[in-house]
């Protein structure tokens, strides 16, 4: 397969959230420049204090600012679009189909237009046509649109992605521990149990943000991986019980009699749709239909394609946490 000659600067979206923070790391390090396209670019500055301005470029807008993403497209040569919402929020027109899918488009014209080289997109395992949750349906319809481009694309889809500053991990240290959420910053709200739907059996597989992050920037100028779908998890499998037992044994503070406590689907979908609309609760705590439908499926894959494509072994879910528990804020 004929390759691309290596793009020297990459354009990120999402570049301040978990998954991205890691890229832009990953891609200096490797001599990349960035081009990262932030609605506050102040926060972006603080979210990676260690990388100095004249390594990265900030661009001041969102995915539905036609002028902003035109300028950013124009300084690079190709993009790591990774923006994406896990639930609605309609208040601040952040809906699926307004991220995802039109978000996507807007995107891929940007850095169809400019001529870039590569596209590379972060959909997510169970990503179909036909899947229960509008959050896989809109990751699909992406993922459809990028494939359609003509650009030489790459798409990953990634399982839970775990770390030390991830929001999963936080919410499993609540979980597991006494430690309040704090809403609004000052009012302490308390998880009483650690709670999971239906039976707690469906089975997930944590994969590393490091790995995340390398197989995307190591597969910008990695011909064979062009036009190929990566489904990314780590080496172990875990039932959500068997999640939150491991989070309990390894998290410094957890209370190992805390009981768990599983919810009936249909209770929880009643439930969902009440904190989905209760300002009193903390969005961490909140949840939808979507994701208490999503975790009734087993989010795991087959891991030989990306380790044999990327050269790497995929790290241990239970090693890592090991190693950076005291670190999850």
């Amino acid at each position: 397969m004929s390759s691309f000659p290596r793009p020297d600067t990459v354009l990120v979206t999402g570049a301040s959230g978990f998954v991205g923070r890691y890229v832009v790391r990953e891609l200096i390090a490797r001599g990349y420049g960035v081009v990262a396209l932030v609605r506050d670019p102040v926060r972006m500055r603080r979210a990676v204090p260690d990388v100095m301005p004249s390594q990265m470029t900030l661009v001041q807008g969102d995915l539905h600012d036609a002028d902003a993403l035109r300028r950013a497209a124009g300084l690079s040569r190709a993009t790591i679009h990774l923006v994406g919402i896990i639930f609605d929020r309609i208040l601040r027109k952040q809906t699926f189909q307004r991220i995802h899918v039109e978000g996507t488009r807007h995107t891929l014209n940007a850095a169809v237009n400019a001529g870039h080289a590569r596209f590379l997109f972060m959909s997510a395992l169970g990503a179909r046509a036909d899947a229960i949750s509008e959050y896989h349906r809109t990751k699909w319809q992406a993922e459809e649109m990028v494939r359609n481009s003509g650009v030489a694309w790459t798409i990953f889809r990634p399982s839970i992605i775990h770390g030390p500053d991830g929001e999963f991990m936080r919410l499993m240290k609540t979980f597991v521990t006494f430690r309040p959420v704090w809403h609004f910053g000052v009012i302490p709200q308390f998880v009483p149990v650690i709670p999971y739907f239906g039976s707690g059996e469906n089975r997930v597989q944590p994969v590393s943000v490091k790995d995340v992050a390398h197989c995307f920037v190591a597969s910008i100028d990695k011909p064979e991986t062009y036009r190929r779908v990566y489904e990314l998890g780590g080496p172990q499998t875990f039932t959500w019980k068997e999640l939150y037992a491991a989070c309990r044994e390894l998290i410094p503070g957890a209370c190992r009699f805390k009981p768990m406590l599983g919810q009936p689907v249909p209770l929880a979908r009643l439930l969902a749709r009440t904190l989905m609309r209760t300002p009193l609760l903390p969005l961490s705590l909140r949840f939808n239909v979507g994701q208490v439908q999503m975790s009734q499926e087993d989010s795991v894959c087959d891991i030989r394609p990306v380790e044999e494509a990327f050269g790497i072994r995929l790290r241990d879910f239970r090693f890592e946490l090991s190693q950076y528990a005291d670190l999850i804020r």
